[in-house]
């Protein structure tokens, strides 16, 4: 009986994870690890790294919830030493959606654009690449690309581990924030969705998407926390901002 019980089990079809649904307790785990190898990137001390004159479009990093400039500061110098001009997002503490959080980056945008007389790239972490999204569809002509990182854009507001926090220190529910947002069509610039199976946080659909609410969709090899840090998202940060897209149709 065991022997015919184990015959009809392989037979079976193999159990596939839900990529709409949030992930799995064991990659959320996993997550930990990398948070503290991430802090430890952000509190150390680095060298300074001047911004390089170069070629191409200036970028500014956005950071994810709960984080800020000082998360994104490792990043910010590999893209730097990669050849980029390279500024944080000058806002504080991510806590969440606000009313006027477009005019706020709109603010640190003419900021950058002042200074290096070019529109930027937008880099954003999580939250960071919904901001930037959003941002760059109301103002296109002020945006260079749009780079986002395990950004839980597409798909419901809620197939991510962190919505309940989200709702908790934002004061509003994650699919009901305090201004008119539309994260999944896709902005006018080039704009690419980074993601990974390995995200403990965001679920892959979400931060994938679908193939006509990006101009590509890069997969990196590491976990939501690794996207500021692990050197294959770095390299894919790197060709992304520097990948040649053909216009829309």
């Amino acid at each position: 009986m065991l022997r015919d019980l184990l015959a009809r089990r392989a037979e079976w079809p193999a159990r596939i994870a839900d990529p709409d649904a949030p992930p799995s307790l064991g990659l959320l785990w996993r997550e930990a690890t990398s948070l503290l190898r991430a802090l430890w990137g952000r509190v150390r001390a680095m060298p300074p790294e001047p911004n390089p004159d170069s070629e191409h479009p200036p970028v500014m990093v956005l950071p994810g919830f709960l984080s800020g400039d000082w998360a994104t500061k490792a990043l910010r110098g590999d893209l730097r030493r990669a050849g980029f001009r390279c500024y944080g997002w000058g806002l504080g503490f991510n806590r969440g959606a606000t009313a006027d959080i477009i005019e706020r980056i709109d603010t640190r945008v003419q900021w950058i654009i002042d200074r290096t007389g070019h529109a930027p790239a937008l880099v954003g972490w999580s939250l960071g690449g919904i901001y930037a999204r959003e941002y760059a569809k109301h103002h296109p002509a002020r945006v260079a690309r749009v780079v986002t990182l395990g950004s839980p854009f597409s798909g419901s507001r809620r197939a991510n581990r962190a919505w309940r926090l989200y709702h908790l220190i934002a004061r509003h529910p994650v699919d009901n924030p305090p201004i008119d947002f539309h994260p999944a069509p896709r902005p006018e610039m080039p704009t690419f969705a980074l993601w990974s199976a390995h995200d403990g946080v965001v679920a892959v659909n979400s931060a994938r998407g679908a193939p006509h609410e990006s101009d590509r969709q890069v997969e990196v090899d590491c976990g939501h926390m690794g996207f500021a840090y692990a050197p294959t998202s770095v390299a894919a940060i790197v060709k992304a901002l520097m990948e040649e897209v053909a216009p829309a149709a």
